[in-house]
């Protein structure tokens, strides 16, 4: 089997409340992901985003890695990995230093952003992420690249996202018992934008609101950068809960039933059509409305919908998210969604999927495979940082030592 170095793989591990996604793409020559393989298993000991049976999560992790790694004919010994949950937190913070040199430098941003970052975070809490958002020189504000600019002081707006210690260590676990190193913790939602987002939306304002089936995670950005992130713990599990509970019919079924025939909105659905709804303890089966699956689906949608609503006017950007809303997620896919999100938003709405991959492109060409998708562009970012700041570094030492020689160190 091939490895992983000679072929310059990145994998991608989603564990999700109802899916565990294992994806492996190659970064091409023209920088571009090719998706080499996919894995996918149904998600047992998970509940909105948090484990609850270890050995449960490791078996399914294991089962979607082992058929990904087949598929790609490789084997992987490290993934970036997806994080929700209602632990996950997030805060604004601003940092200021003295620009060496009258000239911004890599290492003066790298200080600016340590001390935005330098705020007190408590002893259970990881920090996952600090995200730049604009710097500020003297008196100018609302630089997205400082380097090179010359200046006495800079100042930088940075979001930070921060989870529970004691979840994060558990989602590690699972990874490591299946032999695998964990490279970095990504909250779901930042992975989701990776994965459907254009520049344009993000420099216009958008919402990216991940609906799976424990969490919906929501990223909202607007000139560009992130501005607020948020997990609300209800998503897409409620809703078969609902099917299965009134129609009196087991959890399986009624999960193939809402992804076969559900609508969110009754006025879609004719009054004629009709579904055969399996039945408990061995009875037959019976026929029932559509509609009447609809009635009890759009309450629940709604439900969701404005608890959204309600964290975005809490967030205080309702009126800068000018692209609209952005849903991706399993849940996001069902018919009528969209259409319900623009009535009662009153904003453009649009079913995200992964763009901008190749090779197997039409295995991940879904709402539900935007995280783990949105994983691999996300480390290949992460991994084109590291390998430029190394090659930085060495530049600068050969310089030094240049230096040295010449009798000027």
């Amino acid at each position: 089997m091939s490895k992983p170095a000679e072929r310059n793989l990145i994998v991608g591990l989603d564990i999700g409340t109802s899916q565990v996604k294992a994806v492996v793409g190659e970064v091409l020559d023209d920088d571009q992901i090719s998706i080499v393989g996919v894995g996918t298993h149904a998600s047992k000991g998970m509940d909105k985003g948090g484990v609850n049976d270890l050995n449960l999560v490791v078996k399914s992790v294991q089962r979607a890695v082992n058929e990904m790694e087949l598929m790609a004919d490789c084997r992987v010994s490290s993934v970036f990995m997806s994080i929700s949950g209602r632990h996950v937190k997030c805060q604004n913070e601003n940092g200021m230093v003295p620009i060496n040199n009258q000239e911004v430098t890599q290492e003066d941003v790298d200080n600016v952003i340590h001390a935005a970052r330098s705020v007190p975070i408590a002893a259970e809490r990881r920090l996952l992420h600090v995200l730049p958002q604009e710097f500020t020189i003297d008196v100018q504000e609302g630089i997205k690249n400082p380097i090179g600019m010359s200046g006495v002081r800079m100042e930088a707006d940075a979001h930070i996202i921060t989870c529970a210690d004691d979840m994060a260590k558990n989602m590690v676990k699972c990874v490591e018992r299946c032999e695998l190193n964990a490279d970095q913790l990504i909250f779901s939602a930042l992975a989701s934008s990776y994965a459907v987002l254009t520049d344009d939306e993000r420099e216009l304002g958008v919402c990216v609101v991940d609906i799976g089936g424990g969490t919906m995670d929501m990223v909202i950005y607007t000139d560009g950068a992130i501005r607020h992130t948020a997990v609300i713990p209800v998503a897409g599990n409620q809703i078969t809960s609902d099917i299965a509970k009134i129609f009196r019919t087991p959890i399986s079924n009624a999960e193939e039933i809402k992804i076969n025939y559900a609508c969110a909105l009754k006025d879609m659905v004719s009054m004629e059509d009709s579904i055969e709804v399996p039945s408990v303890g061995g009875r037959p089966a019976r026929v029932m409305s559509r509609h009447t699956l609809a009635e009890v689906i759009e309450p629940r949608y709604q439900e969701l919908f404005e608890l959204v609503h309600d964290e975005i006017r809490a967030s205080g950007l309702e009126e800068q998210i000018a692209a609209g809303l952005v849903l991706t997620g399993g849940t996001a896919k069902m018919e009528g969604a969209v259409e319900f999100a623009e009535e009662l938003f009153q904003m453009p709405v649009r079913v995200g999927k992964p763009i901008n991959v190749k090779g197997l492109a039409e295995y991940v060409d879904d709402a539900g495979f935007a995280t783990v998708v949105g994983l691999l562009q996300y480390g290949k970012v992460q991994t084109d940082n590291k390998n430029s700041s190394t090659q930085k570094s060495s530049e600068s030492l050969f310089h030094r030592v240049q230096s040295w020689f010449k009798g000027e160190f």
